[in-house]
């Protein structure tokens, strides 16, 4: 084109300063035309630097590594940008090409890489060869160049080796007491290293030695965190609060010491240390869990309106948290004004728009809800994890407006972008059965024990669908047996335990099944068929009670429904 450019520019140029002709020529091709003249030399590709970092690109997006470092490698010899090596020694490395890679270090040293850099490069290529020798005088030359990220470049070259006993030790014999820097958290990120790669000693020595070296929070927390692994509970809540009191504005160990908190048991104290001390989005959303998990509404209240008096901005950073707060008080309204609130580029903004989605499901505002979901699929439809996860809520909104063939649907979109996937076939399975398609939820139910062999709660579900619809009565208390087994206190599988007996016509180990799963949990589908087993016995008033106060739990109970219509005189 450019050519071309210049060859009008002359044209137009030489029309300015020639007198026009008397008459205009006629139009007559007299042979060759100057476009006929025009010759456009074609690079052979292997010549054409950016036809090569494309194929190079093209080649990593199909995750061809090879073909990448291939065209990265013929890219490196024809460009003079040392970005273009460093990407030709990487691939190189990740293809186990120790002669690529070698060209492709020495092109990148020419083109003025960093001594870290090139130390790097050199260890891994050794690493990948098995010279331990070799890789220990590049990890020298490394940590000695005093680059500020050398040290972190020396866990992640060891941590990536293919021989952890090779790796573990290099790190003896480099990461000494005597050559760590003055920076606490390089010595405990080789002692945790140390722990991975099975130089528990080494770990040891280098954490205590930190501890005695540095005492500031983190050395303290890691010393808990050992003494926590160790079984002393006690020794690890004390060196917590140490490093709590060293760093009383680190919210990060705050959390920390928090979380052992909830462990040992002590929710009030985790609570009153999340209270004190500067708040971040972290510190907001581990106390809304907390007095969640208590039904604490007071202090579900008061975290909403603590956040409420924040600035602006505040507000903004932590509108996912105020929506679900807002959900947990009530405000339903509220909720959805904060969740519409959340950012574009917040990474909560995909579980924000499934919040809007359920609470518009629970004002009965269903079309708005399948709405939001369709968007989401729609937003997401190339981001397979998100899709998976829309479909599902499609199915579990679907499930709980009892649109049972709908909700099969979706789980089955759901398994269109994952295929086999357990959760999936699992809810595809209960919509079956719930929807009278006994064969299909039998052959989800089926396939997910082919996948999973001995899943509990698959086991149960196929055992009390078969007992359910007196099919194969003799594999559903197998089934059943097995879950009992595994899960002799849950309730649910006790339910599925008690219905079994009433089909089997074993009416006493029925009532006294049901009676004790009923004890443990007031569920809707226990108390149903406890009630049908009172009812069958002719106790029934007592059965009549039993379904008034399994109405008031759950008025839209499908078995409650199925079964008042059974027993209506």
């Amino acid at each position: 084109m450019r050519h071309f450019a210049v060859l009008a520019a002359m044209a137009a140029l030489a029309g300015c300063v020639t007198a026009p002709p008397a008459e205009p020529p006629k139009a007559t091709r007299t042979g060759v035309q100057p476009l006929d003249r025009l010759n456009v030399a074609i690079v052979p590709p292997e010549r054409d630097l950016q036809a090569l970092l494309m194929a190079g690109d093209f080649a990593l997006a199909a995750t061809d590594l090879k073909g990448a470092s291939d065209a990265y490698a013929k890219a490196t010899l024809l460009s003079d940008d040392p970005k273009v090596a460093a990407r030709a020694t990487e691939l190189a490395l990740a293809v186990h090409d120790q002669a690529a890679a070698g060209k492709a270090v020495a092109r990148w040293a020419t083109l003025g890489a960093k001594p870290a850099e090139l130390a790097s490069a050199r260890a891994r290529m050794a690493l990948d060869r098995g010279d331990t020798a070799e890789a220990q005088r590049q990890l020298d030359a490394l940590v000695a160049t005093g680059d500020p990220d050398a040290w972190r470049e020396f866990g992640r070259i060891l941590v990536s080796g293919r021989d952890a006993a090779q790796a573990g030790v290099l790190l003896e014999r480099i990461a000494t007491p005597q050559r760590l820097p003055n920076d606490s958290t390089a010595w405990l990120a080789m002692a945790e290293l140390g722990e991975n790669l099975g130089r528990h000693d080494y770990a040891k020595t280098i954490g205590e030695a930190a501890l005695a070296r540095f005492h500031n929070g983190t050395t303290y927390a890691w010393a808990g965190q050992q003494a926590f692994r160790a079984g002393d509970k006690a020794a690890a809540r004390k060196l917590f609060a140490k490093a709590v009191e060293r760093e009383p504005t680190n919210a990060r160990l705050r959390m920390a010491y928090a979380t052992l908190l909830v462990q040992l048991g002590d929710r009030k104290a985790a609570t009153r240390l999340l209270s004190t001390g500067a708040q971040n989005p972290d510190t907001y959303a581990m106390r809304l869990s907390l007095a969640a998990r208590a039904n604490d509404k007071a202090a579900i209240r008061k975290l909403y309106d603590d956040i409420r008096r924040q600035s602006d901005d505040v507000q903004t950073e932590n509108a996912f948290t105020l929506g679900q707060l807002a959900e947990l008080l009530g405000k339903q309204e509220d909720a959805l004004d904060w969740y519409a609130a959340v950012g574009d580029d917040d990474p909560r903004i995909f579980d924000a728009s499934v919040r809007s989605a359920v609470v518009l499901h629970m004002q009965g505002k269903d079309d708005d809800a399948h709405e939001i979901v369709a968007e989401l699929q729609t937003t997401y439809a190339e981001r397979p994890e998100q899709l998976l996860k829309a479909f599902a809520v499609d199915g579990e909104l679907y499930m709980d407006a009892r649109r049972f063939d709908a909700a099969a649907d979706a789980y089955g979109k759901a398994l269109r972008v994952k295929p086999d996937d357990t959760d999936m076939l699992y809810g595809r399975g209960l919509a079956y059965a719930e929807a009278g398609r006994v064969d299909d939820a039998v052959a989800d139910f089926r396939k997910i024990l082919e996948l999973k062999p001995g899943d509990i709660e698959t086991s149960n579900a196929l055992g009390y669908t078969l007992a359910d619809n007196d099919r194969d009565l003799g594999e559903a208390q197998n089934l059943i047996q097995a879950a009992r087994a595994a899960r002799p206190d849950d309730p649910s599988v006790a339910d599925s335990w008690g219905w079994l007996k009433f089909r089997q016509g074993e009416l006493d180990q029925a009532e006294s099944t049901l009676r004790s799963a009923w004890a443990q949990r007031k569920d809707a589908d226990i108390g149903v068929h406890l009630a049908e087993v009172l009812w069958t016995r002719g106790r029934h008033d007592e059965a009549r009670k039993l379904l008034n106060e399994v109405r008031r739990i759950d008025p839209k109970n499908a078995a409650l429904e199925k079964t008042e219509r059974k027993l209506r005189p």
